[in-house]
């Protein structure tokens, strides 16, 4: 492959990074972001320059550093795969719900992907934090519940 063709081919890899609809977050082992993608800065208002090599704990105080730390932990450690789904924690970071018109919700809904990233040496000294916006999914599920409800309600009346 020539060198063109290579560096090609990392300029798309590179602007596929900041434009994919998922937040692209890495940390090191102190939990200082190393990389921000376009997601990160467009729901957070914080550009890369702002939080590059800073405290992922300083920068998002809400965010439980003892819970994070823990499942962060085990990345590192064990160099696995560590998930955080919004049924169990509805977000990670409080970013507001873009879509405030059509939306029903305050807060953007938030499944959380850790990855741990392999040096060359096979060490994992970062890990990848990947956030997927599930808020469309969580209104959904919110309305079936409220739903499924109603209609047992309106069931109850029409067989008394």
């Amino acid at each position: 492959m020539s060198d063109h063709t290579e560096l090609t081919e990392f300029h798309w890899m590179m602007d596929m990074l900041q434009t994919v609809d998922v937040g692209l977050v890495v940390l090191d082992k102190d939990y200082n972001i190393k990389l921000w993608n376009g997601f990160m800065e467009s729901h957070s208002g914080m550009l890369p320059s702002e939080v590059r090599d800073k405290s992922l704990f300083e920068l998002f105080p809400d965010i439980d550093c003892n819970w994070f730390t823990q499942k962060a932990r085990q990345v590192f450690e064990l160099k696995n795969r560590a998930f955080m789904i919004w049924e169990q924690r509805p977000y990670l970071f409080r970013f507001p719900n873009y879509r405030p018109i059509t939306g029903s919700e305050d807060y953007m809904y938030q499944n959380i992907t850790l990855s741990p990233l392999k040096s060359t040496t096979g060490t994992v000294d970062h890990i990848c934090m990947m956030v997927y916006d599930m808020t469309d999914v969580a209104a959904s599920k919110k309305l079936l519940e409220i739903t499924q409800v109603t209609l047992g309600e309106i069931n109850e009346r029409e067989s008394v």
